[in-house]
This record gives C-alpha cells, sequence and structure tokens, in this order.
C-alpha cells in the first residue's frame, strides 16, 4: 500500500504545527498498488504507464486539434484563469516586498502672498522695525514716503486743484510673495526577527503557485469540454442524419401502403398507421436537428465564438485506440493539477496559521526622518540646512481583547478545513478515475451489444419489408421492424460516443496532459528561487514543473 507521502511531505516542508497530520492519514486512505478497476478487467491495461504527450492526437482528428487550438487563444474563462494567474504572481510580490524596507521621499513647494499697508508701516515709525520679515524703511523707500523724516507721508501729500492746499491721498496696499522649498524623506524597516513577514511570502507563493495549477486545469477541462463538444455534435450529425433515413424509410413505407390500399390489398388501417409513423418521424428528425444546433453553438461558445451554429461536424465519431496504461492511483495526487493547488493552498493554510501565532510577539522596527528647507530652490540641497533623526521601537501587544489569540485559532481552523478539503478532492479525484475506467469495460460490452442487436435488427427490418411487399407480414410487423431498427442503431450511436468521452474524461481524470499548438500563456525564465521550501510538481515534465516555480519564484524578481 502506498502511503500518502505527497501530501504529508507538504506539510513537513512548511513544518506546519498548526495542521494535525494525523489527520490526514486518518481522512485520507492509502491508496492501493493498482486500479481496483483494471485489476477486475479481463484485458486490462498495464498498470504503469501513464498516457502522457498529446492525448488528444490518439483520435487522430485534425479538426478537433484545431478547435482545441483555437479555444485555448479565444476561451473567456481560460483568459480569465490567466488574469487570475497574474493576479495571484502580483499578490506575491507584494507580501515580499513586506519583508524589504520602505523609502519615501516629500518634496514640496509653496508661495504665501502678504498684503502690507504702508499706511500703517509708515505711523508705526521707527526706520529699524519689522512687520512679518519687511522693514518699515524698506517700505518707506518702496513707496517714496517720508523722505524728509517729518512723520509726514509726503510722497501722497498731492495739492488740490482748486486750492492749492496739499491733501493726503489714500496708499493703495502693496502685495509681497515669500517662497519656500522643502524635501524630506522617510525610511522604515520591520525587522523580520520572528519570521512572520517570511511566512507571509512563501503563503503567497503558495498561493500563486495553486492558481497557476488553476490555470493549467483550466487548460485540461476547456480542452476536454471542447472534445467532448465536438464528439456530442458528431453524435448528433450522425442521430440527425438517421432520423432523415428513418423519414424516408416512412415515406417510402406510406407510398407503398398506398399502392396496396388502392388494389385493394391492404386496409384503411394501415395507411394511417403508416402517416401516423411519418409523423413520429417527422418530429424526431425536427428535435434531432435542434439538438444539432445547439450542441455546435455549445462549441462555438467553448471557442469564443459567436453561437451561429456554423460548425460542421465530422462524418463519424472517431476509432478509440487502446489503452495502454492509467499508472497507479498514488500517481494522481502529483499529476493532477487541481490536487496540486489544493496542496499549496493546504500549505498556504499552514503558513499563514503559523503567521497568526507570530502576530502575539513583539514588533522591532527602524525608522528615519531627513528634511531639508529654505526660501530658494537651491536651499533644498544645501547640507547645512540637512535635519533628521533617527529611532527604533518596538511594538509589543499587551491586551487586545482576545482578539489575537482568536484569529490564531481561526487560521488553525482554516487550515484543518484546507487540509480536510484536500483529503475529499483527492477521494474525489479517486472517484473519476475508478468510475472512468470501470466504464472502459462496460461501454465496450454495450458497443458490442449493441452493434449485434442493430446488426440483427438491420437484417430482421429487410426481411420484413421483403415480406411485407410479399403480403406476407402486416403493416404491424413491418412498422415495428423499423421502429426496432432505428433505436438499435441510435442506441449503438450513442454508447459510441459515450465510449470516446469516457476516454477523454479518463485522461482528465489520471491527469492526462496534451500539447496545444496556441496558447496564452508563456513559460518565464525561472532562476534558483531562495525558497528551500519550494513546491515542485513532482511526476512532471521539467517544463511543467517551470510552469509551476514561476508563480512563485517570480514574485520578487528572482
Amino acid at each position: 500500500m502506498l502511503k500518502q507521502s505527497a501530501a504529508i511531505a507538504v506539510l513537513a516542508m512548511c513544518g506546519c504545527q498548526s495542521v494535525d497530520k494525523e489527520l490526514l492519514t486518518a481522512q485520507l486512505p492509502d491508496a492501493p498498488t493498482q486500479w481496483t478497476s483494471i485489476a477486475q478487467l479481463e484485458d486490462a491495461p498495464a498498470a504503469s504507464g501513464v498516457p502522457t504527450g498529446d492525448w488528444i492526437a490518439a483520435f487522430e482528428d485534425d479538426r478537433l486539434k484545431a478547435l482545441i487550438d483555437e479555444a485555448m487563444t479565444h476561451n473567456n474563462t481560460l483568459l480569465a484563469a490567466a488574469a487570475n494567474l497574474e493576479g495571484a504572481r502580483q499578490g506575491a510580490r507584494i507580501a515580499f516586498a513586506g519583508q524589504l524596507p520602505t523609502l519615501d521621499a516629500n518634496p514640496r513647494a509653496s508661495r504665501n502672498a502678504i498684503v502690507l499697508d504702508p499706511t500703517f508701516a509708515a505711523q508705526a515709525g521707527g526706520g529699524g522695525a519689522d512687520i512679518g520679515n519687511v522693514r518699515i524703511q524698506d517700505l518707506e523707500d518702496q513707496f517714496g514716503v517720508d523722505l524728509d523724516g517729518d512723520g509726514e507721508l509726503d510722497a501722497l501729500e498731492i495739492p488740490n486743484p482748486e486750492t492749492g492746499e496739499l491733501e493726503i491721498q489714500p496708499i493703495p496696499n502693496r502685495r509681497f510673495y515669500i517662497n519656500n522649498y522643502s524635501l524630506g524623506a522617510q525610511f522604515q524597516w520591520e525587522i523580520d526577527l520572528w519570521g512572520r513577514l517570511r511566512d507571509q511570502t512563501k503563503a503567497a507563493r503558495r498561493d500563486a503557485a495553486a492558481t497557476l495549477a488553476d490555470f493549467e486545469a483550466a487548460r485540461l477541462s476547456i480542452a476536454a469540454n471542447v472534445a467532448q463538444g465536438w464528439f456530442a455534435l458528431v453524435e448528433a450529425r450522425q442521430q440527425r442524419e438517421l432520423a432523415e433515413r428513418d423519414v424516408e424509410a416512412r415515406e417510402s413505407n406510406l407510398r407503398v401502403t398506398r399502392r396496396r390500399y388502392e388494389r385493394g390489398v391492404a386496409s384503411s388501417l394501415d395507411v394511417r398507421l403508416a402517416q401516423s409513423a411519418l409523423g413520429t418521424s417527422r418530429a424526431t428528425l425536427a428535435q434531432r436537428t435542434q439538438a444539432e444546433k445547439e450542441s455546435g453553438r455549445r462549441v462555438e461558445v467553448l471557442l469564443g465564438r459567436y453561437p451561429a451554429a456554423e460548425v460542421q461536424a465530422a462524418a463519424e465519431l472517431p476509432t478509440l485506440p487502446r489503452l495502454e496504461g492509467a499508472g497507479a492511483p498514488g500517481d494522481i495526487l502529483a499529476r493532477r493539477p487541481d490536487l496540486f493547488a489544493a496542496e499549496m493552498r493546504m500549505e498556504a493554510a499552514g503558513l499563514r496559521a503559523r503567521v497568526a501565532r507570530k502576530e502575539m510577539l513583539p514588533r522591532f522596527t527602524l525608522s528615519a526622518n531627513l528634511n531639508t528647507s529654505g526660501p530658494d530652490l537651491e536651499d533644498v540641497i544645501d547640507p547645512e540646512r540637512l535635519a533628521g533623526n533617527v529611532a527604533g521601537g518596538m511594538l509589543a501587544p499587551l491586551f487586545r481583547g482576545g482578539a489575537l489569540k482568536a484569529r490564531s485559532k481561526q487560521a488553525r481552523a482554516q487550515a484543518q478545513s484546507s487540509l480536510l478539503n484536500y483529503a475529499q478532492t483527492a477521494l474525489q479525484a479517486y472517484e473519476e478515475a475508478e468510475n472512468a475506467l470501470a466504464a472502459e469495460s462496460y461501454l465496450a460490452l454495450q458497443e458490442e451489444a449493441l452493434k449485434l442487436a442493430f446488426d440483427e435488427a438491420a437484417a430482421a427490418e429487410t426481411l420484413t419489408e421483403r415480406r411485407y411487399a410479399q403480403g406476407a407480414a402486416s403493416i404491424f410487423d413491418l412498422l415495428n421492424a423499423q421502429t426496432r431498427r432505428i433505436s438499435n442503431e441510435s442506441a449503438y450511436i450513442s454508447v459510441k460516443r459515450q465510449r470516446v468521452g469516457n476516454r477523454v474524461a479518463l485522461y482528465l481524470a489520471i491527469g492526462g496532459d496534451f500539447i496545444a499548438d496556441a496558447t496564452i500563456f508563456d513559460e518565464e525564465e525561472v532562476l534558483a528561487s531562495d525558497d528551500d521550501n519550494a513546491p515542485n510538481w513532482d511526476g512532471r515534465s521539467d517544463e511543467d514543473a517551470t510552469l509551476v516555480s514561476a508563480a512563485y519564484s517570480a514574485a520578487d524578481g528572482e
């Protein structure tokens, strides 16, 4: 029996004491060495040899491959997953930036207007007095008042044209401007003594890795949905063509029955039965034509096209290749992107639980301020005007009303919830794979049986038509034979499509990969990460491991 070593290793890497490791072992049963569905098959595929590479090519359908390539570029769900991936990467960068010091600049410029009344300045007397930063003597010089020093505003003593006497006229206010320039800088840094900020960064990187796995899962899901939709469209076309042939056969029956009726060989009952059968067939044709159009629109929406039902289906469903292998059950823990995403989120939740505990510890910070100011722009770079301070501090939580302890317990509960979600996801993945593997056998048996039923029904129909033409069989016999053949042929087409669709579901369940010519995701060049616990997508190619690493190693520009 294989232990769930992959999941336990994840917890060990991050040292998540907040998560009960025994809980995972208890909730996730040991996986067998071979799929139980395969062990029960007589013609079982090999236990090893997971179908990797381009599983779409196994269907030998160039149209399908072209449609999937188109979906990889234009499908809106996939584009949204790519946007989420970019957001998660930026979130990891933000978390990493929290470990670094911050430096902010604060340049300022101001211009103040001062309105001074020269009359008040003159009355104040004393040439050396100051009002604000402006000397009264400067006002007198500028306004030209009291030049003789007698205390009178002689410059504004203007003669009256009529009397010739000097009269004092109002002196206008004068506006002055004072400039001030300043430049400040602030430096702050929280010393990550307990590793709280590092744990936050690691958790954000795990989130980014999980989002990358979500993106990969979306690619696989879109490819599978396009394949399923395409095969459903092919089936719908075959069902519609079968209904058309049925209508033609019923029309032929009606013509023969009417001729027989005209000759007196058949009764009016036979004619009515033939007409009723034709009406039923025409209704079935309309229904199957509608189903074909709907299937086409479903495919077009996946491709990002307008749903105009213009996609032309292939004439036949593909012939399935033999399943060469499905790997071991434990392999899907490392192969399926949804399970990898669940692992990363489980680890991120454990890291956040550890962060919540460290919130109760003191925080140590360093800060510094520098600033200069002056009335001229060049004063801001004058070292003699530079002033500043440096300070260190500690913030120790003493009383928060139990909020920190409650937050720690909350994060621990969320970590355990994430662990249980992972275990449930793994069990559901096992179920999907076992069901798909079992269906490989059962659908093959159904197809074989329905093929025999169809062949025999077709032969019986031919024989009944001959006997009816000879008058040895009734209209009831002919209609029953035709209905039986139509029903068996329709069921045979359906089971063939189910087998092909099940093979797609199987590839998806066991973590099969595919190759698309066009994709919206470009791999990044990733250098070595400083995170010794950086997750890796075990069991995948180096390129796939690079994709996973990109989400967290790119977070700090590594």
